[in-house]
């Protein structure tokens, strides 16, 4: 099973030059790590317990225990929307993000710095060699990420 994920892993992750073998490694550990048990653990809305895997909101998740920021998108905020808007589309992200992890397998790819200032881990959530990220821009419920919060209640 693991040299199936590997080579999989290797078709779907582009040329060889433009990845390290480091970052090939460990999508390899969380692509198998996902396809050993998709469905034994799925994501669920974070709440007040022990965060393992869950969805914080539509950009930003806990895999494994590490928390993940989606780095190629951005989308409404759930905790402080500015407006009603913000709010009903952040929860529709976050459900999407939700339904979006337990569809299967997925690999974590690192495309820029390692953490953002909070902590974070900055990846790009990808299945298939496509962003699930860009699903969620492609249904209006995230933009790419443009290096700023945007306004979701004037679009700005």
């Amino acid at each position: 099973m693991f040299r199936m994920i590997f080579i999989s892993l290797l078709l779907l992750s582009g040329p060889a030059s433009a990845r390290t073998m480091s970052e090939t490694v460990a999508d390899v550990a969380i692509t198998t790590r996902n396809a050993a048990n998709p469905a034994g653990n799925p994501y669920t809305r974070c709440g007040t317990a022990k965060r393992i895997n869950c969805v914080v909101d539509g950009d930003t998740f806990w895999h494994h225990g590490d928390k993940i920021r989606i780095s190629d998108i951005n989308t409404p905020e759930i905790s402080h929307p500015d407006c009603a808007n913000e709010a009903s589309l952040g929860v529709q992200a976050t459900l999407r993000l939700t339904q979006l992890l337990n569809a299967g397998p997925f690999a974590l790819e690192q495309q820029g710095r390692d953490k953002d200032r909070y902590g974070r881990k900055l990846r790009v959530v990808t299945r298939r060699g496509a962003s699930v990220g860009e699903i969620l821009v492609q249904e209006g419920l995230a933009e790419r990420w443009p290096g700023r919060r945007r306004n979701w209640c004037t679009g700005a």
